[in-house]
């Protein structure tokens, strides 16, 4: 019992019964519809039979007088299946005719009766059977009183037939309906329950959790499916903050330290200069550790869609081209040539400062670790429209990145140089991957020259979608 209140306690339950309970009552009223029009129709077909037999009466009575009236309405009254014919008195005695008696006051009006009345018919003698009739009365000039009618039973009879095969179709069809909706409403409590299940575990804390699909598309599926999308969403967002807590707590602690102890020693320095210098330092430290907050800021402001608002159509080539021109100078300092391919006129829909500073964040890391790459050479900058979209890479000659520790690097603060001998936050990648999340995009590493191990290089590149037309 308590399952069926659980059941009826569904929406999807509870919309069925709706439609249920709405189908029959549209069903009821065309059944009423279908057996009403059906007796209107019987009814004016007897009615004009009826019109006909009292023209015809009228007519004998005209042309040969009360013998030939007499005649005629024996002679009809002897057919099978014969109307009613009744002679009758000023007061309403029957005198003549084929039927036993009528409900009294059938004679008082003239003309058609205004409803069905009880009559007897002669083999009815001692049997109490009510008949249904219509009639037309008219009188004749010697006062006498015509009635000619017909008996309702057979529309009566195809009345109650039609609604009752109405009705029991009906019945069947109502019937089905409710074993159809059992069935439907036992199937989605019981998928309701899974994903209740599910919810609850994600609830208590294991993200991991998903709701479940069962691969019919239908609308449960899509619901699960967007909700699980949210779900990596949240838990990817999660895991991303516990590594920021832990990496913060590694990877600030040195500086920091670093920066107290050099507060501390220019405390006891007593000569200017050497104070400056220390001073100096300090100040050094705190701008790096002031950038890589605003770094982790840029990054948060990113992944939480904050500045998806301010996307707007933007000229990449231009973005590219700006950014190789001002790079330029940089990488010849560090001894190394920067080419540029830029396919012209291509646009995405985006942020121009975010994708700026993703470009500048990948010629940074190119330029950075292929300067002490003997025979690096060169570090291009490409922009092509793709089949699979529009693609900007940056390749270097570097060391390159090997391909088990490629999903490492996008993390933040992870650095494959363990010495830090290089200045960097490990927070460069981490934006740039933020940043083609932010603009629907993908981003791809690979080596620029798989076939030389020790210099084998990386390439970065950044897939946009394809604006479109």
């Amino acid at each position: 019992m308590s399952r069926f209140r659980v059941l009826f306690k569904s929406t999807a339950v509870r919309l069925s019964a709706l439609y249920i309970l709405l189908f029959a009552i549209c069903a009821a009223t065309l059944v009423f519809y279908v057996t009403a029009m059906s007796e209107r129709l019987l009814t004016g077909q007897i009615r004009d039979a009826v019109k006909q037999e009292v023209e015809q009466v009228q007519r004998a009575y005209d042309t040969g007088g009360m013998n030939l009236l007499l005649r005629t309405m024996e002679r009809r009254a002897r057919q099978p299946g014969a109307n009613l014919y009744v002679i009758a008195g000023p007061s309403g005695d029957i005198l003549a005719g084929n039927v036993a008696s009528v409900q009294p006051g059938v004679f008082e009006e003239i003309g058609w009766t205004s409803a069905p009345f009880i009559y007897q018919r002669y083999t009815d003698s001692g049997v109490e059977r009510r008949h249904k009739a219509i009639a037309n009365i008219f009188v004749l000039d010697n006062g006498l009183r015509i009635l000619i009618g017909r008996d309702l039973g057979d529309p009566e009879r195809f009345r109650l037939l039609v609604r009752q095969a109405l009705m029991v179709a009906l019945a069947i069809m109502g019937l089905g309906a409710i074993i159809i909706w059992f069935a439907i409403g036992r199937n989605a409590l019981k998928r309701i329950d899974r994903m209740s299940d599910a919810s609850k575990k994600i609830m208590a804390g294991d993200l991991s959790q998903r709701l479940p699909v069962g691969g019919s598309g239908d609308e449960f599926d899509r619901l699960s499916m967007s909700l699980n999308t949210m779900l990596e969403r949240i838990e990817k967002l999660n895991e991303g903050l516990r590594q920021v807590s832990d990496n913060i707590a590694h990877d600030l602690k040195t500086p920091l330290t670093r920066l107290r102890n050099k507060a501390a020693d220019a405390l006891d320095l007593g000569d200017g200069e050497t104070r400056r210098t220390a001073l100096e330092g300090i100040i050094s430290e705190s701008d790096q550790l002031i950038r890589t907050f605003n770094a982790l800021l840029m990054i948060s402001r990113v992944e939480a869609g904050s500045v998806a608002a301010e996307m707007s159509p933007v000229e990449l080539s231009a973005i590219v081209s700006d950014s190789a021109e001002l790079y330029e100078p940089a990488a010849e300092d560090a001894g190394l040539g920067l080419s540029a391919s830029v396919e012209p006129g291509v646009e995405v829909q985006g942020n121009r400062e975010l994708i700026g500073q993703a470009i500048f964040n990948l010629l940074d890391n190119a330029i950075k670790y292929s300067s002490d790459t003997e025979g690096a050479g060169i570090v291009s900058l490409k922009l092509a429209r793709r089949p699979d979209g529009i693609c900007l890479s940056v390749a270097d000659h570097g060391p390159g990145v090997p391909a088990d520790r490629r999903d490492d690097v996008v993390k933040r603060f992870v650095r494959l140089d363990e010495s830090r001998s290089k200045p960097g936050t490990g927070l460069g990648l981490s934006l740039v991957e933020a940043v083609m999340e932010l603009h629907n995009g993908r981003l791809e590493l690979s080596d620029t020259d798989p076939d030389k191990p020790e210099q084998r290089g990386l390439t970065v590149s950044m897939i946009f979608p394809a604006k479109a037309a």
